[in-house]
């Protein structure tokens, strides 16, 4: 807990003090939901979820100084009586002496913040939500590109890094290179980032280490960037059947989010990092409603449609040089 309180001041930049000596470092917080016992202090129990962070905002805190001290303590004891993670007190509202001594004694953690309720729990669950997303290590390099985050996997030696490199040198930005952690937000929504060791170093085979940051400057990095396109670079394979057409989109699971996958075979000679671009920009255009593939069957289909027409000529690009000859 004791933990998590720090990280969040870190991170965050929520401000958030402690009151009392409570047991903050076996007291753990187990899910990113939060709960104000408002119900709780007034004695209903049956659904109280204890195990939650417990938010007390000016309602509860007010309620409980109306209270004669007889009823306040019976009120704070139905919350004290389970094994709750912390409280924290927002808006500034603080505790009495005699309820704190109560919480120091049970070894229940006492915080406050300045924060009004609703921007504290929305910031402090985002912040749980992303401490409990569930996380996974891919061997790869992760390149923001136009914008469009290009997880670049394959085989070892198929030159990832080198490609990656190069899309740096070109002007695009490095997030990781051979180890890039995926974590799994809300939806399909996938963020990559670099690990603390390797953070924005390269292994280039023959060459050695390279630090994008110190050679290329800061534009050259991201600390993080959303996965939204695989590319699996592998060996050319004359016996497998590879989309010409792109009408039939792949799929890469990743923490159960299916992420568009574009399979591209190496041959010598070819510029794969002008092919990334490529792929970078086509997803730009998809994203915005605009889709080659389709754009072209719906013209071939025409096409075909004049074609069966008695008298169709199939015509040609260009009906009128208008005396430009160039």
């Amino acid at each position: 807990m004791a933990f998590a309180i720090e990280q969040l001041q870190k991170s965050v930049g929520l401000s958030v003090k402690a009151l009392n000596s409570g047991d903050a470092e076996t007291r753990l917080i187990t899910e990113s939901n939060l709960h104000r016992p408002g119900m709780a202090l007034a004695g209903y129990l049956d659904l109280y979820t204890h195990q939650r962070v417990q938010v007390l905002g000016n309602t509860e805190c007010r309620f409980l100084a109306d209270l004669d001290d007889e009823a306040r303590i019976k009120a704070f004891n139905n919350v004290l009586k389970f094994p709750i993670p912390c409280i924290i007190c927002t808006e500034g509202n603080v505790l009495d002496d005699l309820l704190l001594g109560k919480a120091t004694n049970a070894g229940v953690p006492i915080y406050v913040t300045d924060e009004p309720s609703t921007k504290f729990m929305y910031m402090l669950r985002d912040f749980l939500e992303d401490q409990f997303a569930p996380q996974q290590s891919l061997h790869g390099s992760l390149v923001d590109v136009y914008g469009i985050g290009l997880l670049i996997i394959g085989p070892a030696g198929i030159g990832k890094s080198e490609v990656a490199l190069d899309l740096v040198e070109r002007g695009h930005r490095l997030v990781a290179d051979d180890v890039v952690m995926a974590t799994r937000k809300e939806g399909q929504v996938l963020m990559g980032s670099g690990t603390d060791l390797v953070q924005h170093f390269m292994e280039i085979r023959g060459l050695g280490l390279v630090d994008v940051r110190a050679m290329f400057g800061i534009r050259a990095i991201r600390f993080q960037k959303r996965i939204e396109v695989v590319v699996n670079l592998h060996p050319w394979d004359p016996d497998e059947e590879y989309t010409r057409l792109g009408m039939v989109e792949e799929t890469y699971d990743i923490l159960g989010a299916q992420l568009p996958l574009v399979m591209l075979p190496i041959t010598p000679g070819k510029n794969v990092t002008v092919l990334c671009e490529v792929i970078a920009m086509n997803h730009l255009l998809r994203h915005y409603g605009y889709d080659p593939a389709e754009v072209f069957a719906e013209r071939l289909a025409e096409r075909i449609r004049k074609k069966g027409m008695a008298g169709a000529d199939p015509g040609r690009g260009i009906e009128y040089f208008e005396h430009d000859y160039e």
